[in-house]
């Protein structure tokens, strides 16, 4: 593992070493071991699109485009390969490779993405078709759905707790409603037509990578199945005051459709290019999508789609950095999000969701690193109680829903701060996230994931993370923001050894960590925590772990999986995460206990488990992240006090 971190630079430059944990992983995606008609060629110098097309023109392939741009990496298609097959065509891939203009090719494995939302498809086709010239009430918006819309402002419909909402009503009287900021929709296209959404569409920052043109509109079902797109897209940037559906949480934004989702498999290019594409124009990336969420997948983006997320958060936004928004899945308590390598990664803004009445919803993944929640379906069963936005083919629906809903209402919060302040960083936007999410009334029904302090005051939840979004407490500190300290890497020290373990025998080793003290990557607050752990067992469902920090701040970062069943690929260098103790103090003792544990109703063998590493990795700043902050305890309360325990050294009660 020494090499592994060797040559880390200074820039979030650093995290393409986890491009490794993204192909090291035994059996990732293997049950979808497919080969697909899509080849990345690299040329033998950057000789531009101009010596690609002839590349394809000459070895009979046809030339889609550049692989994020490059001079030398292009993307490449063949008509005479099945979409899916499952071998790989050798005599196809040596044509390529033998031009002399070619450096190398490589065919592009084929693997699943399901779209995120915990009813069938053939049950979400409940559409309501406009309603035209409703009376408006004083200074709410006229849209004839947004009484429906108990996610803007929860007055109690269907069920509802009076004030459980995102608080945007307050950030729209402050003035904000996203002018100027563009979300990109990354889904199965978006009907633009739409008279809700026509005006706000973004045309020159979308894409289909599905059929390689510039009209991302949905492919026809009879099932409506691809309307997923357009309903994500409405809850963020639906018109305002024009008598159609309901209102967009920031009305005044700019969506991007970015069709990359209905192909039979999904591939590394597709994926790569999609969160690649136009990173100067494109603000935000909204993604209701990740892996099956089956109870036993672990898997992640590969090495050219984290090229390209690593580059989106570099470069992106002429250097502030692309805000990445990640639906946590759709799995239920039977799953964990911190296998999902989309929703656990530090460059993604990962969104849980929450019920009308605060209860968490039956089909949220809970994991430590969740970042905040917003809202999905209602108490009821009402067909009023999910989310209202439009619908395609110009009409509107109350019934969109799962966490697939939860990330487009963040990425509406998320354009709203950035209209507020144009020079907020990625990691700026996390950090707002921590500091303005509410407890509001969210809780755990089932009484197991309860309200904790960490060790730098502030509060979290392991379903709900920091909160659920507040839009206007957001805009409001968004627009006093004065920006972070550098932020840092440090490789806080390894554990190799292999132990057993089994029921009844928990394994427990611990860490003594300096935060790199002394060194150009000191870490002294922390944001991010990774745990990169090797091990195997025999039913991999049946392992939790739990990860102590310093102060006392206990992450289950991984919690049992009923149906995961897997008894020979385990974990490998998989970068489990937590957020759970930002802005605490780095130096001490860092502990990791495994259990091993019967499942309930579960029936399995006297289970054993092998330990092979654990590699712990803080990031975070040398400095106090909040120095230069504002500390107004009447507006923001988190920040003051956070900051208040900064100054005081020791924050743990």
């Amino acid at each position: 593992m020494n090499s592994f971190f060797l040559g880390w630079s200074r820039k979030v430059l650093v995290s393409l070493c986890l491009l490794c944990w993204a192909i090291s992983v035994p059996g990732l995606g293997k049950e979808f071991d497919v080969a697909t008609n899509h080849w990345l060629v690299e040329l033998t110098h950057d000789g531009g699109e101009d010596v690609a097309r002839r590349v394809a023109r000459e070895t009979g392939f046809t030339y889609i485009g550049p692989l994020l741009g490059s001079k030398s990496e292009f993307h490449f298609t063949h008509a005479g390969v099945p979409h899916a097959r499952s071998k790989r065509s050798i005599p196809h891939t040596r044509q390529l490779r033998v031009h002399p203009q070619v450096r190398t090719a490589y065919q592009q494995s084929g693997y699943m993405r399901v779209k995120r939302g915990y009813k069938d498809a053939a049950k979400l086709l409940t559409v309501n078709k406009q309603h035209i010239g409703l009376k408006a009430k004083p200074k709410l918006p006229n849209d004839p759905d947004f009484d429906k819309q108990w996610y803007l402002r929860n007055t109690g419909q269907s069920g509802g707790v009076k004030g459980l909402d995102l608080n945007v009503m307050a950030a729209w009287e402050m003035g904000y409603s996203g002018a100027g900021v563009t979300t990109a929709i990354m889904d199965d296209g978006i009907d633009y037509l739409h008279e809700d959404l026509k005006n706000n569409y973004h045309a020159d920052a979308s894409y289909d990578f599905s059929s390689n043109d510039p009209y991302p509109y949905p492919r026809y079902t009879d099932t409506w199945f691809n309307s997923h797109g357009t309903r994500c897209a409405g809850e963020v940037s639906a018109a305002k005051d024009n008598g159609v559906c309901g209102v967009g949480v920031a009305y005044g934004s700019k969506v991007a459709g970015l069709r990359m989702l209905d192909q039979p498999f999904m591939t590394d290019l597709i994926e790569a290019n999609a969160m690649g594409h136009m990173p100067n124009v494109i603000d935000i990336y909204s993604a209701s999508w990740g892996p099956t969420d089956d109870g036993k997948t672990v898997d992640g983006p590969r090495n050219l789609t984290m090229r390209a997320i690593v580059n989106g958060v570099n470069n992106g936004r002429n250097g502030l950095g692309n805000v990445y928004v990640w639906a946590s899945g759709d799995g239920g308590p039977n799953d964990d999000c911190n296998c999902d390598g989309y929703a656990a990664s530090m460059w993604t803004i990962s969104i849980n969701s929450a019920r009308n009445d605060g209860q968490t919803a039956g089909y949220d993944e809970s994991c430590s690193s969740t970042l905040a929640s917003t809202f999905s379906n209602g108490k009821s069963n009402s067909r009023d109680a999910g989310v209202a936005t439009t619908d395609l083919y110009n009409n509107c629906t109350a019934s969109h829903s799962g966490t697939s809903a939860a990330a487009p209402e963040a990425a509406g919060v998320f354009a709203l701060a950035l209209e507020a302040n144009r020079n907020l960083t990625w990691r700026d936007m996390q950090h707002l996230t921590v500091l303005t999410s509410k407890r509001n009334s969210l809780y755990d029904s089932n009484g197991i994931h309860h309200w904790k302090l960490n060790g730098a005051h502030l509060l979290f939840n392991h379903l709900f993370g920091y909160g659920v979004l507040d839009a206007a407490s957001m805009v409001d500190l968004a627009s006093q923001w004065r920006g972070l300290p550098e932020r840092f890497h440090c490789k806080a020290g390894t554990v190799s050894a292999e132990k057993e373990f089994t029921f009844g025998k928990p394994l427990r080793m611990s860490i003594e960590s300096d935060g790199c003290f002394g060194t150009e990557n000191e870490v002294n607050y922390l944001e991010h925590v990774q745990a990169f752990i090797t091990l195997r067992s025999t039913y991999r469902g049946c392992v939790t772990m739990y990860m102590t920090s310093p102060m006392g701040t206990t992450s289950m970062i991984l919690s049992q999986r009923p149906n995961d069943d897997d008894d020979k690929n385990g974990f490998t260098r998989w970068p489990f995460m937590t957020t759970h103790t930002w802005a605490e103090m780095s130096r001490g003792t860092w502990t990791l206990d495994i259990v091993m544990e019967p499942i309930m109703g579960v029936k399995t063998n006297i289970e054993t488990g092998l330990f092979k590493e654990w590699t712990l990795v803080l990031h975070g700043t040398k400095t106090a992240p909040y120095a230069k902050q504002p500390a107004d305890k009447e507006r923001h309360e988190k920040l003051y006090l956070v900051r208040r325990a900064h100054e005081s050294g020791v924050v743990q009660e």
